[in-house]
């Protein structure tokens, strides 16, 4: 079996091949252990979300104020009042997001394609023409800070309307929910972060690719879980 052989399979029984190079997996498949390592982290993280939903629409259905409730009961717990969101504030957010998850996918297609592209450069005669390479990345990561950003602001109106997160059990729902899910978009951000700084420093498009695959299908996550959240805070506030 050749070195080459060996390298593309990931087989450690090549005998040619340097022993460090038969430790290496290839490409497919540390996309492979990327994809699986992030269905467990999106897989926990749906998790959490599921437990704060049934503990949100448990608490909104078994109001306080609801005939037939016990006396001494409602005097240990505050009583579940509407609240005045933001909606306007909250809905430019969510346009936000859906855009950066749209530039997030075109710069995980044109990474991919530049990734397929990469080994044909130096070849004799081969040329590769001249393609603009648009900032999608970057453009996502401004627009996700600006997602992160206006969230900040909608938690300022909150706090101007007088509704602080231990006001009562709907703002601290409302606070819980978007302020996880704020922390988690914070993660992504540091993702695409480390994404645009392998493209500083060079790094191999392989590697660029994974991670950028990776981060890309991670922030479509995380937009259509804000999508399910606000939908569910207009319904049930």
């Amino acid at each position: 079996m050749s070195p080459i052989r060996s390298r593309e399979t990931g087989n450690s029984g090549g005998s040619n091949a340097p022993r460090g190079d038969r430790d290496i997996p290839n490409y497919g498949e540390r996309l492979r252990r990327a994809r699986f390592g992030l269905a467990i982290g999106v897989a926990t993280v749906s998790m959490l979300f599921v437990v704060f939903t049934a503990t949100y629409v448990g608490r909104r259905l078994f109001d306080d104020d609801s005939p037939g409730v016990n006396s001494t009961v409602a005097i240990r717990r505050s009583p579940w009042t509407h609240l005045q969101l933001p909606i306007s504030l909250l809905l430019f957010n969510s346009l936000l997001l859906l855009a950066s998850s749209a530039t997030m996918e075109m710069a995980r297609r044109q990474v991919t394609k530049r990734a397929a592209l990469a080994p044909l450069e130096g070849m004799p005669g081969v040329s590769l023409g001249h393609e603009r390479f648009l900032p999608w990345l970057q453009l996502t990561i401004v627009l996700g800070f600006g997602f992160v950003a206006g969230q900040a602001f909608a938690w300022r109106a909150m706090v101007a309307r007088g509704y602080y997160i231990a006001t009562t059990p709907s703002s601290t729902f409302v606070y819980l929910a978007t302020i996880l899910h704020a922390v988690h978009v914070s993660a992504g951000l540091i993702a695409l972060l480390c994404a645009a700084g392998m493209a500083v420093l060079k790094s191999s498009w392989d590697a660029r690719r994974i991670v950028v695959d990776i981060s890309a299908w991670y922030w479509h996550f995380m937009g259509a879980l804000w999508i399910y959240l606000f939908g569910l805070l207009v319904v049930m506030s």
